[in-house]
């Protein structure tokens, strides 16, 4: 490509929601960043309608679309990683609007905090539904995150710090080597987002790169998005199988990042039983749920 491109905005979908993509589009066609200086990446991941004959992109002079076959949001942002070729990547998922001036300040970190090498913003929602008030402690694992603050870090499972993938930016040297550690380690390649499987964390696994090539991650209050969650997303049953695929998947997630999880002794079951049993019916019902989700990681982790 001729075009002088700073950023690549990569879009993973599998069959989207169209009025919902399309809102992401419209947010996208109306940045403040010109459009002369980023490409749009928009990647099918096996959706049973090719999105080509779909969707139009053609709006945007430097849009492409690209289709990966392998299910899974990592195959899909692998795809997008390596068909960029900007030098900063900013991956939108099929349900986040972004600020008009998000891809202007992302540019704008990049070059103000040369030492970060994956960032993020706040993240607000938009329920299609009004949720019950018993979901509110459980927002957090929806993808929202709200601060006062900017915040950064170089050290890996810095929480405060750690961007999640919803308007999550890189550099692209930390997406380089991120696609290094996938082709070098397939457990990688399983910790996120399969089709109807709530596994995550492939967006951790690639901003926690970023501190293992000397670079650090960060939280910044000028990046916004809002987040669009549908019912579904706030009903008990998809709540549970969240809760149990997040500890799954943050089990493995720390265990390839050197910290392995302790066995609880003795005395630590016997509490942990006995707090359980005074929980009301629907906390035992997550604390199950995030239990037999690590118990699961724990014996794959001692298959290593």
């Amino acid at each position: 490509m001729t075009f002088s491109t700073h950023i690549s905005v990569i879009i993973c979908t599998h069959n989207p929601r169209p009025n919902y993509l399309s809102r992401v589009l419209q947010a996208l066609d109306s940045q403040t960043l010109s459009k002369e200086s980023w490409e749009l990446l928009l990647i099918d991941n096996a959706s049973e309608k090719i999105l080509s004959k779909e969707i139009d992109i053609s709006w945007h002079p430097n849009s492409r679309h690209i289709r990966e076959e392998q299910l899974g949001l990592t195959p899909a942002r692998l795809k997008g990683i390596k068909e960029s070729v900007a030098e900063v990547l900013v991956f939108v998922d099929d349900d986040n609007i972004l600020d008009t001036d998000y891809l202007e300040a992302a540019l704008k970190i990049s070059k103000d905090y040369p030492f970060i090498g994956a960032w993020g913003g706040k993240i607000r929602p938009e329920f299609e539904e009004v949720p019950p008030d018993w979901t509110k402690p459980y927002w957090p694992l929806l993808a929202l995150r709200n601060f006062d603050k900017d915040q950064w870090s170089n050290l890996i499972h810095q929480n405060n710090t750690t961007p999640c993938g919803a308007g999550l930016c890189v550099r692209k040297i930390v997406a380089e080597k991120y696609v290094d550690l996938v082709s070098q380690d397939s457990r990688r390649a399983n910790l996120d987002r399969r089709g109807n499987l709530l596994t995550s964390c492939g967006d951790t696994d690639l901003a926690f790169t970023a501190c293992d090539i000397g670079l650090g991650t960060g939280q910044f209050i000028s990046l916004g998005l809002t987040h669009l969650i549908p019912a579904n997303r706030v009903q008990e049953e998809y709540l549970l199988k969240l809760v149990q695929g997040i500890a799954y998947s943050g089990t493995i997630l720390a265990a390839l990042w050197g910290k392995y999880p302790n066995q609880a002794c003795r005395s630590q079951k016997i509490f942990q039983s006995y707090t359980r049993l005074r929980m009301p019916s629907r906390n035992r019902h997550f604390y199950d749920a995030s239990e037999e989700g690590k118990n699961l990681a724990l014996k794959e982790i001692a298959k290593w």
